[in-house]
């Protein structure tokens, strides 16, 4: 009976192999909420308990199981949840009904919800007295057979599922987790060019004397078994001591009296060894070997297949990161904090990005990006787009302006795919941000105060994908602009921040502002716990973050920048401006110089509407040396210029007006259009 919110892999109770029961293997199932345990008439069998004598719960078992080893037990089960394993082994000292000492292996997997919390184990119980080698009747050498057999096929299908080498040394590693072969300690070595690199090993250790690398020319069973590709059976010994001087010390004082080494081949190429240590003596039968040979292949060929996967994964993530920006540079005004995680997907790697982007006279661009599609085409394709974004930001084109050329740049690269984007400017003089938006998520401001909001940014469509037809001249990606006060932080991320497996978009998101409410004030620290929602396994995408925080103590909000747009034929923007703008120099202390500066911003936005055909935006701040800024913007790329009207003429006067009325005034190219500016000291 599985509970709400958990992935059920099996029914309740987990129904056993008939392979196990005719191997005399027991199962178990073990849901760790409700503390039930099912045991099988055969896992009943091999602990000589009745059915009415077993209570259905861990404690039912205490009446076979000392309590000394009971402990060790719950100390081995434990250790592997903490540390978050999928399989645990044991062999435990067990009592017959009559008292007589017996000893059972016991195996467990265990099952995790989507989180990583786990609430079950399925796993088996054998009798562990008579292990394949040892001396027995016939029929005992014929089950030990039928059960090595069974081994090598279920380890086998376990390595199947492997994907990286830490995933095949966790089957290896616990000396107990091939005990069904009679090996006392396992080990597991990778050729590393010409050494072996030891990566797993039994609690028996010592395969050689530098533990952890050995030489393939030196004289040791393992590095003979890689240089010859011919597996060393050992079947004495004597023959450890006398073929293996430089081993023997660490052989001597154990009680192993055999041991097989198998080269690890696959592709015709030696990828690494296993050696096998047990305490039987004796030669290894012909059935023996080649249950072992099938053994080593099928390990060899999840090795390989483990290694070729993390070398493609970290080619590929390599590529990646080097089309990402190197180095974040240092922007004065602002603390900026980014974080990239890939996706443990092989070579299937995303198209994520985050850039910064200096502008001067204290501004800044931040962006972020996904390309669509997760293979080394969407990462190339995202760092050609980064690229050319970024050139014209610096060029000096206004962010819908960019953001449109870039995507159509996109649709030039006939690839098919599309991309989202956020990209904001920030003036971090003012607290200005101007955001644009091309179907990506919204930005997040945390508040110096703590508080979180999701900002409402008009998009357009991802770039790569054709304007809509009722776009007309405009660039289809509209402006939004926000004030940004001192201490507030911008949060700007992909959607593999707020991806979970199983769960819709929506929860993430909540997670996401939760975190963003109570996490650090330092970005650097609030970038780290937003990384750690997403986890090692994630939502299988790749996820990029950019923080940026603008420096300065939290103050009262109000006084901000002032930005008015400016439509041809529109009698009122004008009006209306010159209306915000003496207000603003009366608020800012220039009452005695709003005539001027009102005058002056008129005539610089006539001039845009009368001598361009897209009309503009005005803007006035203050800046960091005191003066109040009046900026108009426009579309023409044409440069205006001051010139000497007659007597007569009615018009030509406008930037001699601007140029006595002000304290200093200049032209700024934009990409393709303009910005003129004038500035008015302000008295204290």
């Amino acid at each position: 009976m599985a509970q709400r919110g958990r992935n059920p892999e099996v029914d309740w109770p987990a129904r056993p192999d008939t392979s196990l029961a005719l191997n005399r293997m027991g199962t178990f199932d073990w849901d760790l909420d409700s503390g039930r345990m099912h045991l099988d008439p055969t896992a009943l069998e091999v602990l000589d308990l009745r059915p009415d004598e077993f209570t259905g719960t861990p404690a039912g078992l205490r009446s076979r199981i000392p309590p000394a080893e009971e402990a060790r037990l719950d100390a081995r089960v434990a250790q592997a949840l903490k540390d978050g394993r999928s399989h645990y082994g044991a062999y435990v000292r067990s009592r017959h009904r009559d008292g007589s000492p017996a000893w059972t292996h016991i195996q467990g997997h265990i099952l995790r919800d989507p989180s990583g919390r786990p609430y079950r184990i399925i796993g088996i119980l054998r009798d562990a007295a008579h292990d394949p080698g040892e001396p027995g009747a016939a029929g005992e050498q014929a089950e030990g057979r039928r059960r090595m057999t069974g081994v090598v096929e279920r380890t086998t299908a376990i390595l199947a599922h492997a994907r990286t080498v830490n995933d095949v040394t966790d089957v290896l590693k616990d000396p107990e987790a091939l005990g069904h072969l009679g090996a006392v300690s396992v080990m597991l070595g990778v050729v590393d060019g010409g050494r072996i690199h030891l990566v797993a090993e039994g609690q028996l250790g010592s395969y050689v004397p530098e533990i952890e690398y050995t030489r393939i020319d030196a004289e040791l069973p393992m590095s003979e078994a890689v240089r010859s590709m011919q597996p060393v059976y050992l079947a004495a010994r004597e023959e450890f001591r006398r073929r293996y001087p430089q081993l023997w010390p660490y052989i001597e004082p154990l009680s192993v009296r055999s041991g097989v080494y198998l080269p690890l081949i696959a592709q015709g190429r030696v990828i690494g060894a296993l050696g096998l240590l047990y305490t039987r003596e004796g030669e290894f039968t012909a059935e023996e070997r080649n249950l072992l040979m099938a053994l080593g292949s099928g390990i060899a060929q999840s090795l390989q297949r483990a290694i070729l996967f993390e070398q493609e994964h970290d080619l590929a993530e390599g590529l990646q990161r080097a089309m990402l920006p190197r180095r974040i540079p240092e922007v004065p005004g602002a603390l900026i904090a980014v974080r990239y995680r890939s996706a443990r997907m092989g070579r299937d790697i995303g198209g994520d990005w985050y850039d910064v982007i200096p502008l001067g006279e204290g501004r800044v661009g931040v962006m972020i990006g996904d390309v669509e599609g997760h293979d080394t085409d969407a990462a190339a394709v995202m760092g050609q787009l980064r690229i050319v974004l970024r050139a014209y930001i610096v060029e000096g084109h206004t962010p819908g302006t960019a953001m449109s050329r870039a995507s159509a740049f996109l649709r030039e690269l006939a690839t098919e795919r599309f991309a989202t984007c956020t990209y904001v400017e920030v003036d971090l003089t003012t607290g200005m941000l101007r955001m644009v938006r091309a179907g990506h998520l919204d930005p997040i401001v945390r508040r110096g105060d703590g508080s979180c909001h999701r900002i409402q940014v008009a998009g357009g469509l991802p770039l790569g994908l054709p304007p809509r037809e009722q776009e007309g001249s405009g660039s289809g990606y509209p402006v939004t602009s926000l004030e940004l006060h001192p201490g507030d932080t911008l949060l700007l991320c992909t959607d593999g921040l707020i991806e979970r497996p199983g769960a819709d978009p929506d929860s993430g998101m909540r997670e996401l502002m939760a975190a963003v409410h109570g996490g650090p004030v330092d970005v650097e620290e609030l970038a780290d716990v937003l990384c750690d929602l997403v986890g090692d396994s994630g939502g299988g995408d790749d996820m990029a973050l950019l923080l940026l925080r603008r420096r300065g103590t939290p103050a009262p909000r109000g006084g901000g920048p002032l930005r008015h747009r400016l439509e041809p034929g529109d009698t009122e923007a004008p009006a209306m401006a010159r209306h915000l703008i003496r207000a603003a120099a009366a608020a800012w202390g220039a009452r005695d110089r709003a005539d001027e500066i009102e005058l002056a911003a008129d005539e610089l936005m006539t001039n845009a509407l009368v001598h361009t055909d897209g009309g503009g935006h005005v803007s006035m701040r203050l800046t960091a040396d005191g003066r109040i800024r009046i900026e108009v913007e426009d579309s023409s790329s044409a440069l205006p210029r001051r010139r000497e009207a007659g007597d007569w003429e009615v018009s030509g006067r406008g930037l001699m007006l601007v140029d006595r009325l002000s304290d200093q005034w200049g032209v700024e190219p934009r990409g393709g259009g303009k910005c003129v500016w004038c500035e008015f000291a302000v008295a204290g």
